[in-house]
Protein backbone atom coordinates (compact mmCIF):
# COMPACT_ATOMS: atom_id res chain seq x y z
CA UNK A 1 0.00 0.00 0.00
CA UNK A 2 2.68 2.48 0.94
CA UNK A 3 5.07 1.68 -1.91
CA UNK A 4 6.39 4.58 -3.98
CA UNK A 5 5.22 4.93 -7.56
CA UNK A 6 6.57 6.99 -10.46
CA UNK A 7 3.30 8.19 -11.96
CA UNK A 8 2.24 11.41 -13.62
CA UNK A 9 -1.37 10.70 -12.71
CA UNK A 10 -2.33 7.72 -10.50
CA UNK A 11 -5.34 5.66 -11.54
CA UNK A 12 -6.57 5.65 -7.94
CA UNK A 13 -5.86 6.83 -4.41
CA UNK A 14 -6.17 5.00 -1.11
CA UNK A 15 -8.09 6.82 1.63
CA UNK A 16 -6.72 5.87 5.06
CA UNK A 17 -9.75 7.36 6.81
CA UNK A 18 -9.92 8.46 10.44
CA UNK A 19 -8.12 5.30 11.51
CA UNK A 20 -6.15 2.62 9.66
CA UNK A 21 -6.70 0.01 12.39
CA UNK A 22 -9.11 -2.77 11.22
CA UNK A 23 -10.77 -3.06 14.66
CA UNK A 24 -11.86 0.61 14.49
CA UNK A 25 -13.75 0.39 11.18
CA UNK A 26 -17.08 -1.11 12.32
CA UNK A 27 -17.38 1.14 15.43
CA UNK A 28 -16.67 4.18 13.21
CA UNK A 29 -19.35 2.98 10.76
CA UNK A 30 -21.80 2.65 13.68
CA UNK A 31 -21.02 6.26 14.72
CA UNK A 32 -21.15 7.98 11.32
CA UNK A 33 -24.19 6.22 9.82
CA UNK A 34 -26.59 7.69 12.47
CA UNK A 35 -24.84 11.07 12.12
CA UNK A 36 -25.51 11.04 8.36
CA UNK A 37 -29.16 10.00 8.80
CA UNK A 38 -29.75 12.63 11.51
CA UNK A 39 -28.16 15.32 9.31
CA UNK A 40 -30.25 14.46 6.24
CA UNK A 41 -33.53 14.01 8.14
CA UNK A 42 -32.97 17.08 10.35
CA UNK A 43 -32.22 19.38 7.42
CA UNK A 44 -35.09 17.93 5.37
CA UNK A 45 -37.47 18.69 8.27
CA UNK A 46 -36.22 22.29 8.34
CA UNK A 47 -36.88 22.63 4.57
CA UNK A 48 -40.37 21.05 4.81
CA UNK A 49 -41.33 23.13 7.87
CA UNK A 50 -40.32 26.38 6.16
CA UNK A 51 -42.13 25.62 2.90
CA UNK A 52 -45.31 24.37 4.62
CA UNK A 53 -45.78 27.29 7.05
CA UNK A 54 -46.84 30.66 5.60
CA UNK A 55 -45.41 32.51 8.64
CA UNK A 56 -41.96 31.25 7.69
CA UNK A 57 -42.16 32.58 4.11
CA UNK A 58 -39.62 35.35 4.80
CA UNK A 59 -36.13 36.03 3.36
CA UNK A 60 -34.42 34.76 6.54
CA UNK A 61 -36.15 31.37 6.44
CA UNK A 62 -35.84 31.15 2.66
CA UNK A 63 -32.04 31.45 3.06
CA UNK A 64 -32.13 28.96 5.95
CA UNK A 65 -33.95 26.40 3.77
CA UNK A 66 -31.27 26.80 1.07
CA UNK A 67 -28.54 26.41 3.73
CA UNK A 68 -30.20 23.16 4.87
CA UNK A 69 -30.31 21.89 1.28
CA UNK A 70 -26.60 22.73 0.77
CA UNK A 71 -25.73 21.00 4.07
CA UNK A 72 -27.43 17.80 2.84
CA UNK A 73 -25.40 17.99 -0.39
CA UNK A 74 -22.23 18.79 1.58
CA UNK A 75 -22.37 15.71 3.83
CA UNK A 76 -23.53 13.49 0.93
CA UNK A 77 -20.32 14.33 -0.93
CA UNK A 78 -18.25 12.92 1.96
CA UNK A 79 -20.05 10.50 4.29
CA UNK A 80 -21.46 7.79 1.94
CA UNK A 81 -18.00 7.10 0.48
CA UNK A 82 -16.54 7.14 3.98
CA UNK A 83 -19.15 4.60 5.16
CA UNK A 84 -18.36 2.30 2.20
CA UNK A 85 -14.65 2.50 3.03
CA UNK A 86 -15.27 1.58 6.68
CA UNK A 87 -16.61 -1.80 5.48
CA UNK A 88 -14.20 -2.23 2.57
CA UNK A 89 -10.72 -3.71 2.64
CA UNK A 90 -9.37 -1.75 -0.34
CA UNK A 91 -10.55 1.82 0.58
CA UNK A 92 -9.72 3.05 -2.91
CA UNK A 93 -11.10 6.01 -4.84
CA UNK A 94 -10.37 6.58 -8.52
CA UNK A 95 -8.51 9.70 -9.66
CA UNK A 96 -11.65 11.06 -11.37
CA UNK A 97 -13.85 10.34 -8.33
CA UNK A 98 -11.29 12.02 -6.08
CA UNK A 99 -11.26 15.25 -8.11
CA UNK A 100 -15.08 15.19 -8.36
CA UNK A 101 -15.40 14.78 -4.59
CA UNK A 102 -12.90 17.59 -4.02
CA UNK A 103 -14.74 19.87 -6.47
CA UNK A 104 -18.11 19.50 -4.75
CA UNK A 105 -16.57 19.61 -1.27
CA UNK A 106 -14.90 22.99 -2.01
CA UNK A 107 -17.98 24.29 -3.85
CA UNK A 108 -20.56 23.35 -1.20
CA UNK A 109 -18.26 24.35 1.68
CA UNK A 110 -17.82 27.84 0.24
CA UNK A 111 -21.52 28.05 -0.65
CA UNK A 112 -22.21 27.46 3.05
CA UNK A 113 -20.03 30.42 4.01
CA UNK A 114 -21.66 32.72 1.42
CA UNK A 115 -25.13 31.72 2.61
CA UNK A 116 -24.08 32.45 6.21
CA UNK A 117 -22.96 35.89 4.99
CA UNK A 118 -26.30 36.43 3.20
CA UNK A 119 -28.13 35.49 6.41
CA UNK A 120 -25.97 37.96 8.38
CA UNK A 121 -26.86 40.72 5.89
CA UNK A 122 -30.54 39.77 6.29
CA UNK A 123 -30.29 40.10 10.10
CA UNK A 124 -28.46 43.44 9.72
CA UNK A 125 -31.27 44.86 7.54
CA UNK A 126 -34.00 43.43 9.82
CA UNK A 127 -32.52 45.00 12.99
CA UNK A 128 -30.89 48.18 11.66
CA UNK A 129 -33.53 49.10 9.07
CA UNK A 130 -36.71 47.25 10.10
CA UNK A 131 -39.22 49.59 8.39
CA UNK A 132 -37.65 49.03 4.97
CA UNK A 133 -36.82 45.34 5.53
CA UNK A 134 -39.28 43.88 2.99
CA UNK A 135 -38.36 46.55 0.43
CA UNK A 136 -34.61 45.95 0.73
CA UNK A 137 -34.75 42.17 1.10
CA UNK A 138 -37.17 41.70 -1.80
CA UNK A 139 -37.32 38.61 -4.01
CA UNK A 140 -34.94 40.10 -6.60
CA UNK A 141 -32.20 40.75 -4.00
CA UNK A 142 -32.71 37.34 -2.36
CA UNK A 143 -32.27 35.64 -5.75
CA UNK A 144 -29.17 37.79 -6.44
CA UNK A 145 -27.64 36.75 -3.08
CA UNK A 146 -28.46 33.14 -3.91
CA UNK A 147 -26.90 33.29 -7.39
CA UNK A 148 -23.71 34.85 -5.99
CA UNK A 149 -23.63 32.26 -3.18
CA UNK A 150 -23.58 29.44 -5.75
CA UNK A 151 -21.67 30.90 -8.70
CA UNK A 152 -18.62 32.31 -6.87
CA UNK A 153 -17.87 29.09 -4.91
CA UNK A 154 -18.32 26.86 -7.97
CA UNK A 155 -15.99 29.00 -10.10
CA UNK A 156 -13.49 29.08 -7.21
CA UNK A 157 -13.69 25.28 -6.91
CA UNK A 158 -13.24 24.78 -10.65
CA UNK A 159 -10.05 26.89 -10.61
CA UNK A 160 -8.54 24.80 -7.81
CA UNK A 161 -9.44 21.48 -9.46
CA UNK A 162 -7.82 22.62 -12.71
CA UNK A 163 -4.64 23.51 -10.80
CA UNK A 164 -4.64 20.15 -8.96
CA UNK A 165 -5.06 18.38 -12.30
CA UNK A 166 -1.82 19.96 -13.54
CA UNK A 167 0.25 18.40 -10.73
CA UNK A 168 2.49 15.35 -11.04
CA UNK A 169 2.03 12.55 -8.49
CA UNK A 170 5.08 10.34 -8.09
CA UNK A 171 5.04 9.62 -4.38
CA UNK A 172 2.71 7.37 -2.39
CA UNK A 173 -0.90 7.23 -3.56
CA UNK A 174 -2.14 6.99 0.05
CA UNK A 175 -4.21 9.97 1.23
CA UNK A 176 -4.00 10.42 5.00
CA UNK A 177 -7.57 11.59 5.29
CA UNK A 178 -11.15 10.32 5.14
CA UNK A 179 -11.93 12.13 1.85
CA UNK A 180 -10.13 13.89 -1.01
CA UNK A 181 -9.33 17.19 0.67
CA UNK A 182 -7.11 19.78 -0.96
CA UNK A 183 -4.20 19.74 1.54
CA UNK A 184 -3.64 15.96 1.89
CA UNK A 185 -3.76 15.49 -1.91
CA UNK A 186 -1.25 18.33 -2.41
CA UNK A 187 1.15 16.57 -0.01
CA UNK A 188 1.32 13.60 -2.44
CA UNK A 189 2.50 15.74 -5.35
CA UNK A 190 6.20 15.77 -6.19
CA UNK A 191 5.93 18.66 -8.67
CA UNK A 192 6.08 22.27 -7.54
CA UNK A 193 2.78 23.52 -6.19
CA UNK A 194 4.00 27.08 -5.78
CA UNK A 195 1.29 28.41 -8.13
CA UNK A 196 -1.38 26.43 -6.23
CA UNK A 197 -0.24 27.74 -2.83
CA UNK A 198 -0.03 31.33 -4.13
CA UNK A 199 -3.57 30.94 -5.52
CA UNK A 200 -4.79 29.62 -2.17
CA UNK A 201 -3.20 32.52 -0.28
CA UNK A 202 -4.55 35.17 -2.70
CA UNK A 203 -7.69 34.19 -4.62
CA UNK A 204 -8.61 31.52 -2.06
CA UNK A 205 -8.15 33.89 0.87
CA UNK A 206 -10.22 36.58 -0.87
CA UNK A 207 -13.05 34.12 -1.62
CA UNK A 208 -13.09 32.84 1.99
CA UNK A 209 -12.60 36.19 3.74
CA UNK A 210 -15.20 38.15 1.72
CA UNK A 211 -18.21 36.43 3.37
CA UNK A 212 -16.39 36.45 6.72
CA UNK A 213 -15.91 40.24 6.58
CA UNK A 214 -19.57 40.63 5.54
CA UNK A 215 -20.56 38.71 8.67
CA UNK A 216 -18.22 40.75 10.91
CA UNK A 217 -19.44 44.07 9.42
CA UNK A 218 -23.11 43.05 9.74
CA UNK A 219 -22.77 42.04 13.38
CA UNK A 220 -20.76 45.12 14.34
CA UNK A 221 -23.57 47.28 12.92
CA UNK A 222 -26.15 45.11 14.71
CA UNK A 223 -24.19 45.50 17.99
CA UNK A 224 -24.05 49.30 17.64
CA UNK A 225 -27.80 49.46 16.84
CA UNK A 226 -28.75 47.07 19.65
CA UNK A 227 -26.77 49.06 22.25
CA UNK A 228 -28.78 52.16 21.30
CA UNK A 229 -32.08 50.43 22.12
CA UNK A 230 -33.22 51.91 25.47
CA UNK A 231 -35.11 48.90 26.87
CA UNK A 232 -33.43 45.72 28.09
CA UNK A 233 -36.22 43.67 26.44
CA UNK A 234 -35.50 45.30 23.08
CA UNK A 235 -31.78 44.58 23.40
CA UNK A 236 -32.49 40.95 24.32
CA UNK A 237 -34.85 40.52 21.35
CA UNK A 238 -32.26 41.97 18.95
CA UNK A 239 -29.51 39.67 20.20
CA UNK A 240 -31.74 36.57 20.42
CA UNK A 241 -32.55 36.77 16.69
CA UNK A 242 -28.81 36.51 15.96
CA UNK A 243 -27.82 33.90 18.56
CA UNK A 244 -28.42 30.80 16.41
CA UNK A 245 -26.64 32.26 13.41
CA UNK A 246 -23.61 33.37 15.46
CA UNK A 247 -23.30 29.88 16.98
CA UNK A 248 -23.18 28.27 13.51
CA UNK A 249 -20.73 30.91 12.19
CA UNK A 250 -18.37 30.34 15.15
CA UNK A 251 -18.39 26.54 14.70
CA UNK A 252 -17.89 26.77 10.94
CA UNK A 253 -15.19 29.43 10.75
CA UNK A 254 -13.39 28.34 13.92
CA UNK A 255 -12.70 24.83 12.62
CA UNK A 256 -11.89 26.02 9.07
CA UNK A 257 -9.35 28.55 10.38
CA UNK A 258 -7.65 25.87 12.47
CA UNK A 259 -7.30 23.48 9.51
CA UNK A 260 -6.46 25.69 6.55
CA UNK A 261 -4.67 28.81 7.79
CA UNK A 262 -1.37 27.04 8.39
CA UNK A 263 1.54 25.82 6.21
CA UNK A 264 0.99 22.63 4.18
CA UNK A 265 3.86 20.87 6.01
CA UNK A 266 2.03 21.27 9.35
CA UNK A 267 -1.02 19.25 8.25
CA UNK A 268 -1.48 16.44 10.82
CA UNK A 269 -3.96 13.92 12.26
CA UNK A 270 -5.39 16.67 14.53
CA UNK A 271 -6.50 18.52 11.40
CA UNK A 272 -8.49 15.45 10.32
CA UNK A 273 -10.42 15.61 13.60
CA UNK A 274 -10.98 19.37 13.20
CA UNK A 275 -12.22 18.74 9.64
CA UNK A 276 -14.94 16.46 11.06
CA UNK A 277 -16.34 19.50 12.94
CA UNK A 278 -17.13 21.66 9.92
CA UNK A 279 -17.75 18.90 7.34
CA UNK A 280 -19.94 16.60 9.44
CA UNK A 281 -20.84 17.95 12.89
CA UNK A 282 -21.82 21.50 11.88
CA UNK A 283 -24.34 20.36 9.21
CA UNK A 284 -25.77 17.89 11.76
CA UNK A 285 -26.07 20.51 14.51
CA UNK A 286 -27.55 23.26 12.31
CA UNK A 287 -31.17 21.97 12.47
CA UNK A 288 -30.96 21.70 16.29
CA UNK A 289 -29.35 25.13 16.69
CA UNK A 290 -31.88 26.89 14.43
CA UNK A 291 -34.95 25.05 15.76
CA UNK A 292 -34.29 24.85 19.51
CA UNK A 293 -33.34 28.54 19.80
CA UNK A 294 -36.03 29.83 17.44
CA UNK A 295 -39.68 29.97 18.55
CA UNK A 296 -41.07 30.41 15.00
CA UNK A 297 -39.06 27.46 13.72
CA UNK A 298 -40.16 25.28 16.67
CA UNK A 299 -43.80 26.15 15.98
CA UNK A 300 -43.30 25.43 12.27
CA UNK A 301 -41.90 21.96 13.06
CA UNK A 302 -44.77 21.28 15.49
CA UNK A 303 -47.30 22.28 12.82
CA UNK A 304 -45.55 20.00 10.30
CA UNK A 305 -45.70 17.09 12.77
CA UNK A 306 -49.45 17.62 13.35
CA UNK A 307 -50.06 17.82 9.60
CA UNK A 308 -48.22 14.49 9.04
CA UNK A 309 -50.22 12.84 11.89
CA UNK A 310 -53.53 14.01 10.41
CA UNK A 311 -52.81 12.53 6.98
Amino acid sequence: MMERKNLTRPSEFILLGLSSRPEDQKPLFAVFLPIYLITVIGNLLIILAIHSDTRLQTPMYFLLSILSFVDICYVTVIIPKMLVNFLSETKTISYGECLTQMYFFIAFGNTDSYLLAAMAIDRYVAICNPFHYMTIMNLKRCVLLLVLSFCIPHLHSLLHILLINQLTFCASNVIHHFFCDDQPVLKLSCSSHFVKEITVMTEGLAIIMTPFFCIIFSYLRILVTALKIPSATGKQKAFSTCGSHLTVVTLFYGSISYVYFQPLSNYTVKDRIATVVYTILTPMLNPFIYSLRNKDMTQGLTKLRHRVKCQ
